[in-house]
């Protein structure tokens, strides 16, 4: 069956239910994530019509988002590859190859695999909400909200992708470039295939529309930290946000969104309501251990009998890696400010028999286990504090204190130099901050983006070379998939 869901061309009704229902086990109203039960023959006449079947349609959405295309890695190393921090060391070009060397077209299989995906978490959402909307008397209310919030926040996080890959930088001109198409209805058929493109404004507004919906109706929190971390809750609506509203440049807003779960002045820092979001201890265990710590505010459970689609991060970054760290200047890992003290310096690895600096973020293989971060804590913080340095009406003294509390949990010794906090420095600060907080987490190359900042040249072990491309250059971002041209008439108008 073609999982791709938005080619709505002959795809029938219950087609479209069973691609939802695939897996139900993605999570659940326990704590057992082996807990599966197919029910890929129930009709869409009956789907919404016990507790359990809903509960198997929201399971659904959520693994959506964990395809192979998505959070089970390609999403996340798209979004690092193609800045400065990894080099290319295999001639593996179709697995991410030409994302890397910024050198795709239309036709790359990546630049429609991930749009192509993208749209499925978008319309599983959709058939949710539609169908939650319809049904009467099964569930509470209260829990039809929820269920309808979670929908909205996995199309508003899925549509930020979208937007961020394929939509041209919200502040190069207020967001009235054309995006993508803005898809808020359940498609069972071909008959809206045909969609015009929205603005990058538009799909922004939509965006917050749908995690402003979803902060009010999501729960406090769940009856455990495995929910608390794979499920949406209310603070994960916010977190969202703060990324959303630093992207569009609106840091007043950041501030706004981040004061909730961050309200204190000066460290420690954490959340005082819901679920106590706050940075753990050790960010090695994090990566390793305990995957449900508070740190992780949303994360992509695997398991053994569910673990990632197609590559894991652990064998494209580690096991056998298609991608290692970069050590010449530009490489973050050459900073000398990040200094061997670093409790991060233990996600870089020396490949004694390669040669090589690799990646240790993800480390699990056979099984590959490793839990995917969408969000973190850390995140929220860099982005408060960043809001603050450049926001009108900031607070550098808070975002001083933002930024230290990141550096000196991993580093409780390290004391910054005067001038990088200086009021002229401190955003480059930050930004070096982000890059080795969130190596290997997909966050560089939408700094690069949201920034009008151009994308290196850098070195190459393979015979593929990157080129540097700038916001006036073709390629900037990613183009429109040659799979959505040939099926939506309207794509180009």
């Amino acid at each position: 069956m073609n999982t791709s869901i938005y080619k709505y061309k002959h795809i029938q009704r219950n087609i479209v239910i069973a691609a939802v229902l695939v897996s139900l086990g993605f999570v659940s109203s326990c704590d057992d994530l082996l807990d599966q039960t197919s029910q890929t023959s129930l009709s869409s006449a009956t789907i919404f019509d016990t507790p359990a079947r809903i509960e198997g349609l929201v399971n659904g959405a959520y693994r959506s988002l964990k395809s192979a295309n998505l959070y089970s890695g390609r999403l996340v190393q798209y979004g690092d590859l193609r800045g400065e921090d990894f080099v290319i060391r295999t001639e593996n070009a179709l697995a991410g190859g030409y994302v890397w060397a910024n050198s795709f077209t239309n036709l790359t299989g990546d630049i429609n695999s991930v749009w192509e995906q993208a749209y499925v978490v978008i319309n599983n959402a959709n058939v949710l909400i539609e169908g939650l909307d319809r049904s009467e008397g099964v569930i509470s209310d209260g829990q039809k909200r929820n269920y309808i919030a979670e929908a909205r926040f996995l199309r508003g996080l899925a549509y930020f992708h979208l937007v961020t890959f394929y939509g041209r930088p919200y502040i190069e001109s207020g967001g009235q470039d054309k995006a993508v198409p803005l898809r808020l209805q359940a498609e069972v058929s071909s008959a809206n295939n045909n969609l015009a493109r929205s603005t990058v404004f538009d799909v922004y507004k939509q965006i917050i529309e749908d995690l402003d919906y979803a902060e009010v109706n999501l729960p406090e929190s769940y009856s455990s930290a495995l929910l608390n971390t794979t499920r949406a809750h209310k603070n994960t609506a916010i977190a969202l946000k703060t990324r959303v509203y630093l992207n569009k440049g609106e840091f007043d807003k950041v501030i706004e969104e981040a004061k909730k779960i961050v309200p204190q002045d000066e460290a420690p820092f954490s959340a005082t309501t819901g679920v106590t979001h706050a940075l753990n201890a050790d960010i090695t265990t994090i990566f390793n251990a305990d995957y449900t710590t508070t740190e992780s505010v949303f994360s992509m459970p695997m398991t053994v009998a569910d673990p990632p689609g197609g590559a894991a991060l652990a064998n494209v970054y580690y096991s056998a890696p298609d991608f290692v760290l970069n050590t010449e200047p530009a490489g973050i890992i050459s900073d000398t400010e990040w200094r061997e003290s670093d409790a991060r310096r233990n996600f870089v690895s020396y490949n004694s028999s390669l040669g090589l600096y690799l990646l240790a973020k993800y480390t699990k293989v056979s099984p590959a286990i490793d839990y995917i971060p969408v969000i973190r804590y850390p995140e929220v913080l860099l982005n408060y504090a960043e809001a603050e340095a450049r926001s009108t009406s900031g607070d550098l003294n808070k975002a001083v204190a933002l930024l230290k509390a990141v550096r000196n949990r991993s580093d409780a010794a390290y004391i910054f130099p005067a001038q990088a906090l200086a009021q002229d420095q401190i955003l480059t600060t930050i930004r070096v901050e982000r890059r080795i907080e969130l190596l290997g987490e997909g966050f560089r190359a939408n700094d690069i983006l949201r920034d009008l900042q151009t994308f290196p040249g850098k070195p190459s072990l393979a015979s593929l070379t990157a080129r540097q491309v700038g916001p006036a250059d073709e390629g900037y971002v990613f183009p429109i998939p040659n799979s959505e041209i040939l099926t939506n008439e309207l794509i180009n108008e």
